[in-house]
Order: C-alpha cells, then structure tokens, then sequence
C-alpha cells in the first residue's frame, strides 16, 4: 500500500566484557625508554627533540614510581659516556693549533653544560627520588661532569695541552699583550667545576707566577736600578692586576697565595733594598703619597713594618743630630726641631696610620737626638721660650703663641737635665719681669702652668716667687710715691723688691749715680726699713732701666734705656763729647767689657744717639764719643735698651757652673740619704740606686768622685773586709 512504511524491530545493543591485560613494569619501561633515549640522543647531538619535555618528565616519574629508577639511571648514564666518549676524536688531530685548541674545548664545555641542563630538567624526578634516597649515587648533572672529567678532560690527549695552553695565556696577559680574557674564565671555570682545577693548575699557576715575580723584582731593582716610587707604583699595579684576575676567572681559595707570592717576590724578598734605596729621599721631600703607599705595602707582610720602624728611627736620629749639632744654626736649633717634629707627625698621621709603634719610635727618637748634645738644646729651647713670650713679639696671636707653647713642651719633654732648662728660663724671665719686656702676664702664667704640670710645684716654686715678689713690688712702689713727693725729686721712681731665693744671681758693681738718683735711693731705703725691719737692701744697678726725655734738632724724643746707658748719656747734659776713659771715670762702670757694650749699644746700634770717633763697630780705649744732635727716628719713644736682655758669654758660663754645681749637690745629699737608709751597699748597688734617684743624666765616674769625696769628708768609710763595699758613718 502506498504511503505506508513498514516498521522494524528495534536494535537491542549489548555490552560486551573486554578484559585488556595491562602492560607490566618491564614493557613499559622497554617502551617510554626507548623515547627517553631518542630525546637525550637528540638534545646531545643538538637535534630537535619530537616528544614534548613535560612527556618525557612524565615518562620518568612513572618510571620511578614502577621501581624501575635504577635501571633508568644506567641507561642514562651510559647514553651520556657513550656521546662523550666519542668527542675526543675532535682532540686527535695534530694540525688544531693552540688558540684552536682552546676555543674547541671551551666550544664544546659550554654546549655539554647546556646539553645537561636540559636532560637535567626532564630527569628531575630521577633525581629527587632515586639519587637522593641512596646516598652514595651521583646526581645526574654531578654523573655528567664526572664523565666529561674522565673521558675528555683528563683524556691524555687533552690533559697534556690544556693546562700548560691556559698557563700561558695567563703569561701572556701578564705580559701585558691582549688576550680572550672570556675564553680564559671559561677554561678555569671548567676547571674548577670538574674538580681538577687545584691540582692541575693551581699549583702550576702559582709556581709559574713565584718565577715571573722573583726575576721581575731583581730585573727592576737589580738590572735596571729603578727609582722607589717607581718601582712602589709599579708593585701596586702587579697587585691590582692580580686582583682582578682573581675576580675575573681564579677560585677564591687562590687569592690568599697569589697575593702573598707576588708579596713575597716583589717586596718582602727585596725589603732592605726598597728601604735603602730611596727610604730617606722621600721622607726629606715628604713625598706622602709614596710614603703611604710604601707602608700600605709593608702591612701586607709579617716583619716588614719592623724594618720600617727602625729604619725611621735611624732617618730621626740622622736628621736630627745633624740639626743639634750643627754649632753654627744654634740660633734655629729650636725651630729646625719643631719644624723637623711637625713633618714627621704628618707623615706618621697621614701616611703610616699613626700606628703606635711609629708613633713612640718618632718619641724615643727625639730624646735620644735632644740630649745628644749635652746640656745645650735646653739652654736654646729656654731661650726660644724668652723670645717668644718677650714684649714685641707680635708675629702671632695669643691662640697662636699658646700652640706654640705647647710644641716647646713637647722637646721640653725630651730633656733629661731639665735642671739646665730651669737655670737659663728663671734668668730669662727675671730679665723679662725687671726689664718689663715681658710681652702677657697671662702668657708667662700659662707657661709656668704648663711647667708645673709636667714637672710639679717643686720646679716652679722659684719662679711663681717671682711673679708674687713683682705684685708686692707694685704696692710697695704706689705707697712710696707720697713719700717721693715730699723728696722735691722730678723724677719718677719704681723699685722692684727681689727676695734672693726666687731670683737667679746677677752681677753687682757701685756706679757713679746722679745726685737726684743717691737721694730718691736714699728716700726708699728709710722707707723700706721703717716698714720691713731687719732687712737689707742691695741694689742691682745693672736691672735698672729709666725714660730720657731728649731733645735732638729733628724734635725732642723719649729714650727707653738701662740706668748704665742713663748714666753715659746724662754727662751730655755737661758737655758735646768724651773721651773713653773720662765717661768710665765720670760713670763709675769699672767693668770694662760692661762699659764697652754700653757705649755700643747708644753709639753703633740702629739708634745712634752718641757718634764715635773713629767710626767702628768695635769699642776701643781711645774712642772719644760726642752727641748725636741730627739723630731722628719716626717713633716718639725708641728703645736702646735692649743690651739688658742679651746674655753674655760669662753669664752662660755662670749659669751652667751654678747648675753643675747645683748637680754636685744633689749627688751629696743623694748618696748620704741612700747610705743612711741601707747602712751598707756595695760600688755598684749604690751607683744602681743614684741613678734611680736623680732626675738629671750623671757617669758614673762623676758619681765615684763625689763618693770618693764623701769619704774624705767622713760622710762614707771603706769596708775592711772588702774595699768595693762603702759603710754609712753615723
């Protein structure tokens, strides 16, 4: 029938149970191996890789979860020997030239590591599973080395060039020519990643680098007799050159002996030379670069800061007794000294780290240099002090002067007779006080502070007596003016009341004094007596000084002279010349030698106000002198009296004998205190004990003198029993 379409029966699906037998461990591992070695074959060989690597890290992981790890690790391995193996006959051909040689190795080191990075990456789990629970297996990257280390690197064929090729290219970069510095790093990083780096080319590269540098320091200093500050830059460009070849391509571990070989060859092996050879040129041009560098050099190396040391010492003592005893500089001894001191600070500040040992070597220097000669520095360092602390002295402010101050202190230090220092400073300020140059009481105070701290109140008794003497002086003086008022006197008189303990021994002689003078004199004496009683006055006509109103055709001046000068001068008043031997008659000055510098002073000094006949710098007997009536000077006030601040040589001499006298003394009192406290002391004991107690340098045989003295004057007796053996008598 049309338009009807015959139904079917409907299709019944069924389910069938398919068992499909897995496959085991071992087909497996026979079929992703197989996938697994063609990619480690394809990554060595440089060729693409078909499976994916997160297939191929999958293939490991199921591998090591099976339990077949070991058995992969093998394979692996082998793979790995087996491609390396092969590339040592790239080395087997005799025509690859060295620099060929080298990049070929490097060349093929620097894809093997990145070859093993990758095969790394896809064996990661082998790694973390399998080689970390056994302990004794090698991690794959550490497995590869060790094959290139075996089949490549120590290969005979390689071995014998490849240390030797990298030496000399380190040779030739010392030599200064231009070499594949990256190519060098490469090689030793190489080296060391394979473990053979120490005892394949440490130990050639420091004995090659002990050659260069033990010809290279004789070739310089010996051979070619270069300059110190050449050679001291040349050695600190070796080891900045050094430096950076360690940065730039050698093991840490080898910078401690590379440094100290080229240390050792170029300084340490040469030290005495390098300081002989220009040690004191630099020091004397001050040359503080070079001098810095020189000791930066020497700290580096044990024992060489010592043979600095002293050769600075022997530098210190040269130049400074040259300075001490060059008798015709006694003038600039002292600043030749502070000069000398200065410099040295600086360069043991700035160049040599003011290390301690440098410092107390510049100190134990300068005491063996001041008291090199005898007695003398500290006669000149007391009369630099006067100079500087007299009226006048304007070239420095107060800050200024108490700085250099403070340097004097530093050489006073250095005194060992500072008993001689005392006697010549306490002559000079009492000069200083009476002649009223001193230039700042608080001056002349702080020096006598400074003193006393160093050497204590018993040093500056004297001279703190002098200063309270002059302060009573003054109240004296201000009570005896309403007394000179009633004396019809037109002149002006101040006295200074000196107590003989506080002030040094000065020369005394009678003068011939003006009449107004005798009895203003006279006045204060009767004065003096009614308030102290029992006192006796004795006048140092020498100290005294007065003001000469005078009267030149130019205009009239004021004359600041000593009262011998006032004496000379005033006989014009009498008269327009005199002879020589009539001034000394009229005077009363019957020291000649005293007269004649007197006379100098007013008639050949800067201020003329006498003329002698005949013209002369010398004085004679026969000199006959007349009044200067054209003498003009721009000040209104002119000082001549500056005769009275200058020692003579018989006031130096009367100085230093009353200081050694001084000295026999104390020796006396010394022996008699020890011999009274031990009662009996053998020659030497008591000679040990003496130079104990005195602070001044003595011999011996000056000591034995005085001992021999002692027993003549009964203080000591010799033993019977023994005649080296003294016994105190009581």
């Amino acid at each position: 029938m049309s338009g009807l379409v015959k139904s079917r029966p409907p299709k019944v699906l069924g389910i069938k149970s398919l068992s499909v037998k897995a496959a085991g461990p071992e087909e497996y591992y026979d079929r992703t191996w197989g996938e697994l070695k063609a990619a480690v074959s394809a990554i060595l060989q440089e060729k693409p890789v078909k499976a994916s690597q997160e297939q191929l890290f999958t293939y490991v992981k199921n591998t090591c979860n099976q339990k077949m790890a070991p058995q992969l690790y093998n394979n692996l391995i082998d793979v790995i020997a087996a491609h390396v193996n092969k590339q040592i006959s790239t080395f087997q051909v005799d025509t690859l030239d060295q620099g060929t040689f080298l990049r070929t190795i490097d060349g093929l080191w620097t894809q093997y590591c990145q070859q093993m990075v990758f095969v790394r990456s896809i064996f990661l789990t082998l790694d973390r599973t399998y080689v970390a629970q056994m302990g004794n297996v090698l991690r794959v990257w550490d497995a590869s080395l060790g094959l290139f280390r075996k089949h490549i690197a120590t290969h005979s064929t390689v071995f014998k060039r490849l240390c030797p090729a990298v030496l000399e290219l380190v040779s030739r970069e010392r030599q200064g020519e231009a070499v594949d510095r990256q190519l060098l790093s490469s090689l030793v990083h190489m080296l060391m990643a394979l473990q053979i780096y120490a005892e394949s080319f440490e130990g050639p590269f420091l004995a090659d680098t002990d050659l260069v540098y033990a010809a290279e320091g004789r070739r310089l200093l010996i051979d070619q007799n270069m300059s110190l500050p050449e050679y001291l830059a040349h050695v600190d460009q070796r080891l900045k050159q050094e430096q950076e070849r360690l940065n730039a391509y050698c093991d840490s571990s080898t910078k401690a002996p590379l440094i100290t070989c080229v240390e050792k060859n170029l300084v340490a092996a040469h030290t005495p030379l390098i300081i002989s050879r220009g040690l004191d040129d630099l020091l004397d041009s001050s040359r503080l670069r070079d001098l810095k560098l020189l000791f930066s050099l020497f700290e580096r190396i044990d024992g060489c800061l010592d043979k600095l040391c002293k050769a600075f010492n022997d530098y210190i003592k040269l130049r400074g007794t040259a300075v001490v005893m060059d008798t015709e500089r006694e003038s600039s001894l002292v600043d030749d000294l502070l000069e000398l001191k200065d410099k040295l600070d600086d360069i043991v500040e700035d160049c040599f780290s003011n290390q301690e040992k440098f410092v107390q070597t510049v100190k134990d220097a300068f005491e063996v240099v001041v008291n090199k000669r005898a007695n003398k520095p500290a006669e000149l360092i007391a009369k630099f002090v006067d100079l500087k602390l007299r009226a006048g002295n304007k070239g420095s402010t107060d800050e200024e002067l108490d700085q250099m101050l403070d340097k004097v202190m530093m050489l006073f230090r250095f005194i060992q007779g500072k008993d001689f220092f005392e006697a010549f400073y306490q002559t000079c300020l009492a000069k200083r006080l009476l002649v009223g140059k001193s230039a700042s009481v608080d001056a002349e105070r702080s020096m006598l502070s400074k003193l006393k701290q160093e050497c204590g109140p018993g040093y500056t008794n004297k001279m703190e007596g002098m200063f309270k003497d002059m302060e009573l002086s003054k109240d004296i003086s201000a009570g005896f003016k309403s007394v000179a008022s009633r004396l019809d006197s037109d002149i002006e008189l101040s006295v200074n009341i000196l107590t003989m303990g506080h002030w040094p021994t000065f020369p005394t002689f009678e003068v011939h004094l003006l009449p107004q003078m005798v009895r203003l004199q006279d006045g204060f004496r009767s004065y003096y007596c009614s308030k102290f009683n029992g006192r006796k006055l004795t006048w140092q006509n020498t100290l005294g000084h007065c003001v000469l109103k005078a009267s030149f055709k130019p205009g009239k001046k004021e004359l600041q002279v000593s009262l011998l000068q006032t004496l000379v001068l005033c006989m014009f008043n009498n008269g327009d010349a005199f002879p020589y031997e009539q001034i000394q008659q009229v005077t009363g000055i019957s020291d000649a030698l005293e007269l004649k510098r007197t006379l100098q002073s007013l008639a050949c000094g800067k201020a003329r106000v006498l003329i002698k006949e005949p013209k002369g710098k010398d004085v004679n007997t026969s000199d006959v002198f007349s009044f200067n009536k054209d003498f003009s000077h721009r000040l209104f006030r002119i000082k001549i009296n500056q005769i009275q601040m200058k020692e003579t040589q018989e006031e130096n001499t009367n100085t230093a004998e009353r200081v050694i006298q001084d000295r026999q003394y104390q020796i006396d009192a010394a022996i008699v205190r020890i011999m009274k406290s031990r009662k009996s002391l053998s020659h030497n004991d008591l000679l040990t004990e003496c130079f104990g107690q005195l602070k001044f340098p003595v011999k011996a045989s000056d000591l034995k003198k005085r001992i021999e003295n002692l027993i003549d004057r009964d203080y000591l007796v010799r033993s019977d029993d023994n005649q080296t053996v003294y016994n105190y008598v009581a």
